[in-house]
């Protein structure tokens, strides 16, 4: 009878997983878990991923961290692939959800959050996933999620733009720290890239990456700038433009950070790649540009605070725009150690230590949020800005390209 039973519970098994897989992305059930499933979502594993890289880099020893940003670097890589698989099913079972997605005026800009979400867990695979899966494992993990992210943040920063210039309808006061996800990618790919320079075999080849990530470098910093400036405008003219974007002003912290955190590694490895002349100005550039914006960086810190009260104090309800809080925060910790490493001063190495630390008391507010909001389905519900866009409007658009 055991016999009969086990092998009815084993034909049986791949039915009841098919059926749960289905109840979850039916397309019966509008708020279900793949239903509404956005590229924001990616903003999760960014937030995460990066604990365990600043967290790694850190100039200050503290006990305990290397093997608590092991366990977030796995607990990220996990929440990855979670996310690659529920992405492929959603397209699969809501193709039309997904393809509006694009053409939203603010989810669109989150199609940056994917390739990051790669670069991310892959430089920990390197700085901190050697330590379970070896060396050379991690650094050929690191070259396969560097390239997919590098591509797909490299078609982003040049697609989503282009859509927002030609497809999307967007109004005066629609600028935003989002604007920035897009085209932000190349930049953490710069800074991701400049880890794996190493790991080259000829200095040719070394030269070639260190020099194409000092433009990918460029292409985002330069546009970040643009972005940055619209930001501002936006807020002397039309205030925050509500509660639900309030926390995407922190975005604005990842191209400062992240800038910092790519001179930086750049500087410290073009001994690598290039002559010594070479090698010392790029050296020298990381303290030249790297202080400058780590000042702005700080303002920007300061004024982000204060509208976050202020909005706070109000109203500000929990949504997936919270993980804005974590990953920007993360690059001003990288961009600091930098600075760090590159002046020696305590300073910054004490900045580096309180900047981990806030960035820590948010990780763990975000990351319990959304558990919770998950298991209260709330999150899965469908968002007011990911309405089909209206076909008329979508003709209108590109017929005027």
């Amino acid at each position: 009878m055991s016999t009969i039973l086990k092998q009815r519970a084993s034909t049986n098994a791949p039915t009841d997983l098919r059926r749960f897989l289905w109840l979850l992305s039916s397309p019966d059930n509008q708020d279900s878990v793949l239903g509404n499933l956005g590229p924001n979502w990616y903003a999760s594993v960014m937030g995460t991923g990066i604990i365990a890289t600043a967290g790694a880099t850190l100039p200050i020893h503290i006990p305990g961290l290397h093997t608590f940003t092991l366990v977030v670097w796995v607990i990220a890589a996990i929440v990855l692939t979670a996310l690659i698989i529920a992405t492929a099913l959603h397209w699969v079972r809501y193709t039309q959800t997904a393809r509006n997605h694009g053409f939203d005026p603010n989810m669109s800009q989150f199609y940056g959050a994917p390739p990051m979400a790669l670069l991310t867990v892959g430089a920990g695979s390197v700085l901190v996933g050697k330590y379970l899966i070896g060396a050379r494992a991690s650094v050929d993990l690191d070259w396969v999620l560097w390239t997919l992210g590098t591509v797909l943040g490299l078609s982003s920063a040049v697609l989503i733009p282009y859509r927002l210039f030609t497809q999307i309808k967007v109004s005066p006061d629609a600028a935003f720290g989002g604007w920035l996800m897009p085209i932000v990618p190349p930049m953490v790919s710069a800074a991701t890239g400049a880890i794996l320079i190493p790991h080259v075999a000829s200095e040719s080849g070394r030269a070639v990456l260190l020099y194409g990530l000092f433009a990918m470098f460029g292409m985002s910093m330069v546009t970040s700038l643009i972005i940055i400036t619209l930001i501002w405008s936006r807020l002397a003219h039309y205030g925050t433009s509500g509660s639900a974007r309030v926390p995407t002003l922190w975005i604005v912290l990842g191209p400062l950070g992240q800038s910092i955190t790519a001179i930086g590694l750049l500087g410290a490895n073009a001994h690598l790649a290039l002559n010594p002349q070479l090698a010392s100005a790029f050296s020298l550039f990381r303290i030249l540009f790297g202080i400058p914006i780590w000042g702005f960086a700080v303002l920007w810190i300061a004024l982000a605070s204060l509208l976050t009260i202020r909005t706070a104090k109000k109203r500000l309800p929990f949504a997936l725009t919270w993980w804005s809080f974590t990953f920007p925060v993360g690059t001003f910790v990288t961009g600091t150690t930098q600075l760090a490493l590159a002046t020696n001063l305590s300073l910054f190495r004490k900045g580096a230590l309180v900047a981990y630390a806030g960035l820590l008391l948010a990780w763990l507010l975000v990351a319990v949020k959304t558990t919770l909001n998950s298991a209260s389905g709330e999150l899965f519900k469908k968002p007011v800005s990911a309405a089909p866009i209206p076909k008329a409007l979508k003709e209108e658009r590109i017929t005027n390209l």
